[in-house]
């Protein structure tokens, strides 16, 4: 791969901005469906909704089209109203936060001219996850950001990618850093791309050994050393 200077570093969000942990999807949609639904038909719902999402999401994994909280719901056979999916974005909050080291890694990366982009496979709309950035006072230093629920395609296909670098304003890949935690998504998608990729490790996540990191980083604040370096 032909390289040079960086000139846009582009993230994943679940994993790598917000530190993973596991989370019991069944539990947490229950607790998003009791105050909205009789209490005889609250496990049955969740069931039906959780199976959904499971769904789409296999179908993402094979297809790489993206897929939405919307057609979850349809394919569940649930009407979900803005209080219902009020609830559902307050359940996730204490699953959401954006990890200490992401504040001072990106007004680093600013200061030395370098685009900062977002890209994440996801079906939230942009609303939710700007909510979160707002919340956490990262949002000022996004320069673009894409969610695949807002495109055909989700990681790791390369119109993913190249939908994240038209955000951030840079048309080279060979100047674009992906950083995410997932091995096939993440950085067979973005060498794929013709990106360098940085993994960071998440033993939750598959293995995938189809494409080398060009860097392995335990925490964000390791990032900025190898930046440098390329």
């Amino acid at each position: 791969m032909r390289t040079m200077a960086v000139r846009a570093v582009i993230f994943d969000w679940g994993g790598t901005l917000t530190p993973w942990h596991p989370v019991d999807h069944e539990s947490l949609w229950r607790s998003v469906c009791e105050p909205h639904f009789p209490p005889g038909q609250v496990a049955e719902v969740a069931t039906a909704i959780r199976t959904a999402e499971q769904d789409l999401w296999q179908v993402t994994g094979r297809s790489h089209q993206s897929a939405t909280l919307a057609q979850v719901f349809e394919r569940a056979g649930v009407s979900a109203t803005e209080e219902f999916l009020a609830s559902y974005f307050q359940a996730w909050d204490p699953h959401t936060y954006t990890d200490p080291d992401a504040v001072p890694l990106m007004q680093g990366l600013r200061e030395r001219g370098i685009k900062v982009g977002v890209l994440s496979n996801t079906m939230w709309p942009r609303s939710a996850h700007e909510r979160v950035f707002l919340r956490d006072e990262v949002m000022d230093l996004i320069d673009g950001a894409v969610y695949s629920s807002e495109i055909p395609w989700a990681k790791p296909h390369h119109e993913a990618f190249r939908a994240a670098m038209a955000a951030v304003g840079v048309d080279d890949p060979a100047a674009c850093v992906f950083v995410g935690d997932r091995p096939y998504d993440d950085v067979h998608g973005a060498k794929g791309a013709g990106m360098r990729a940085v993994l960071i490790p998440n033993d939750d996540v598959p293995a995938f050994g189809g494409a080398a990191p060009d860097a392995v980083i335990t925490s964000l604040a390791e990032l900025t050393d190898h930046i440098d370096a390329w």
